[in-house]
């Protein structure tokens, strides 16, 4: 599996496999065949409704946790400090893991600029997870355009 390094040294897989769209019926075994055929990056998000399938898929693969890179996402009507803060949580104990490799946010549809969405906190728009959002290993963002994140020039 070809791999690149994030700019904070971590690695990361070029393919992954993604749930989007995998019936939680489905999905323990969808993930645990990716898992079997060599996949070792998952995307998954909270709109997607499958994040405690994903887990469990997890917990019963022979694949060490730490040898999974695991990507979910903040979903828009958690935008806000506060709310973003529970729904990271709430996507923690549904994966039944303490940490994500790569947390991203999902869609800023709440402010079309990105004025004053509430993301750009410096904590988080610097990106690095670490000291900014100790469960998240990496942050960043999904589905954005580059002016929504930057702001109008």
């Amino acid at each position: 599996m070809e791999t690149i390094t994030l700019n904070n040294g971590m690695v990361m897989p070029k393919i992954g496999f993604g749930v989007y769209q995998i019936a939680p019926k489905d999905c323990v075994r969808c993930v645990m065949d990716a898992l079997d055929a060599g996949y070792r990056l998952l995307d998954t998000a909270q709109s997607y409704d499958n994040e405690y399938e994903v887990g469990e898929a997890m917990r019963r693969s022979s694949v060490r946790r730490e040898d999974i890179f695991l990507t979910t996402k903040i979903w828009l009507a958690n935008s806000g400090y506060e709310r973003a803060k529970q729904s990271i949580d709430d996507s923690l104990r549904r994966l039944g893991t303490d940490y994500v490799d790569l947390m991203l946010i999902h869609q800023p549809f709440g402010d079309y600029y990105a004025h004053t969405v509430p993301w750009r906190r410096p904590a988080v728009r610097g990106s690095s997870a670490p000291s900014a959002c100790p469960i998240s290993l990496r942050t960043g963002s999904s589905t954005y355009a580059t002016m929504w994140i930057s702001g109008p020039r």
